[in-house]
């Protein structure tokens, strides 16, 4: 399984970005998908997930309201959409895929140890 976020860029506060992970290797319909961030000098921490179907989404509270999360199965793609960025958003973006298929908690999906495949990473800077 490979993941292939981008997006990524600098952008001002109160502006828009939004990020894409393409997935390969498996069939990715199958699959709930992640996005964490972890920003200089921080731990990792969840930022949203989505599951299989697409029908459900979690997020975390400091990104709720202002984030979305989507994915096209069609182009095995998972999207974040971002909006009104704050410089507290700055932060290495990453995609991640699990490896249990089909329906999972919301719970499981907030964990990272959930996760089995993680991308490359896409850095978001935000400006004051």
């Amino acid at each position: 399984v490979q993941l292939q976020a981008s997006g990524g860029g600098l952008v001002q506060a109160g502006g828009s970005l939004r990020l894409s992970c393409a997935a390969s290797g498996r069939t990715f319909s199958n699959y709930a998908m992640g996005w964490f961030r972890q920003a200089p000098g921080k731990e990792r921490e969840f930022v949203a997930a989505i599951s299989y179907s697409g029908s459900s989404a979690i997020y975390s509270d400091s990104v709720k309201g202002r984030f979305t999360i989507s994915r096209d199965n069609a182009k095995s793609t998972v999207y974040m959409q971002m909006n009104s960025l704050k410089p507290e958003d700055t932060a290495v973006y990453y995609c991640a895929a699990p490896n249990r298929r089909g329906p999972v908690t919301s719970q499981a999906m907030g964990g990272d140890n959930f996760y089995r495949y993680w991308g490359q990473g896409t850095l978001v800077t935000v400006s004051s």
